[in-house]
């Protein structure tokens, strides 16, 4: 495994591992494009071989990875994503990036994921600042119905380890103090008063997470599914990226999180019902029962408090993301009194 950018776009290294998949390639050259490093780092860049490029080798790929000491110690939260792409994402179905090579070093949780360049390819990062219509939540809605239906109660996903529940351990981490952080100033502002609360939020997630762990009928699960974690294929579909949270859990951490956080408050008030009905829809299709309505009313409030709770404690990103989430997610969770013990 490289431990630095450099080794890992070296023709040497990329050889070696486009061909543990592609096994006539040779890297002959690598250019650079842009590079966004920030705890992890992803690096666009085109390759030369030294014949043709095998069939389903792209020439545009992007690397993601954790180098340099500042690094080192994020890189088990690469671990799960990287297993997602190298062993489970084709099975799925669902719309995300094309991977052609991932993996992981079992002693030191390095983690390296090799995908088709996006950018190149016509696609766009989406960013939750910008607009996101009712339509193309439809889409992504869809596309997480065909990631639960695909591995609903699979014995495989089961057996599967590193899919272990873990959203107990959101809990242990920040908690009411970030929250407080976050609530006391100009971010948490448009939070309605009624749940910004931050010892309430901390308990109500706590009791989420619990429920999250021990349910049944359970998934996998994306986990964190906000517009930033979303982007348009060249075809200009919704797509899935960033799978650092994924875990086996239920369908609704997913939904009510997605619905709440993708859409304006106007939108998701007018198109909330339309939008769930249309995700269980594609889940039934396949064959799969979310159960009754009680049930599904019970697990959205719920996912929106998974939502909620994780913006609550997010400190390290741009504070007007952090301010809108907040505002779509705590509003959700109080049209909904999410966070009262008994609903």
């Amino acid at each position: 495994m490289p431990t630095t950018l450099d080794e890992a776009l070296s023709p040497e290294w990329l050889t070696a591992a486009l061909g543990s998949r592609f096994h006539a390639v040779e890297v002959r050259a690598v250019t650079p494009g842009p590079v966004v490093s920030r705890i992890s780092t992803n690096a666009r860049f085109r390759i030369e071989c030294t014949s043709p490029a095998p069939d389903g080798l792209p020439v545009d790929l992007c690397l993601k990875g954790y180098f340099g000491e500042h690094a080192e110690a994020a890189r088990p939260a690469g671990v799960p994503e990287a297993l997602f792409y190298r062993d489970l994402a084709a099975a799925t179905g669902v719309r995300t990036l094309t991977s052609v090579y991932a993996d992981v070093d079992a002693a030191s949780s390095a983690n390296v994921v090799i995908t088709a360049d996006v950018v190149a390819g016509g696609g766009r990062f989406l960013d939750p600042l910008g607009p996101y219509t009712v339509d193309q939540a439809a889409e992504s809605l869809e596309q997480l119905a065909t990631l639960h239906a695909a591995t609903w109660m699979d014995p495989t996903v089961g057996a599967t380890t590193w899919l272990d529940p873990w959203f107990a351990r959101l809990g242990q981490s920040r908690g009411v103090t970030a929250i407080e952080r976050n609530f006391g100033g100009p971010i948490g502002a448009g939070v309605p008063e009624a749940v910004r609360d931050p010892q309430r939020l901390y308990d109500g997630f706590v009791a989420v997470a619990a429920e999250a762990t021990a349910a049944a009928p359970w998934c996998v699960v994306h986990g964190d599914p906000h517009a930033a974690n979303l982007y348009l294929d060249g075809h200009g579909r919704p797509s899935l990226v960033d799978w650092q949270l994924v875990q086996r859990g239920p369908w609704w951490v997913d939904v009510g999180y997605h619905v709440a956080a993708t859409l304006s408050v106007e939108d998701r008030r007018r198109s909330e019902r339309d939008l769930v009905e249309h995700y269980l829809a594609r889940l039934r299709a396949a064959g799969v029962d979310p159960g009754s309505e009680g049930d599904v009313s019970r697990g959205l409030r719920r996912g929106m408090v998974h939502g909620f709770y994780l913006w609550g404690i997010t400190l390290m990103v741009d504070p007007a993301i952090t301010t809108v989430l907040l505002e779509r997610l705590g509003t959700a969770v109080d049209d909904h009194a999410a966070l009262d013990a008994q609903r």
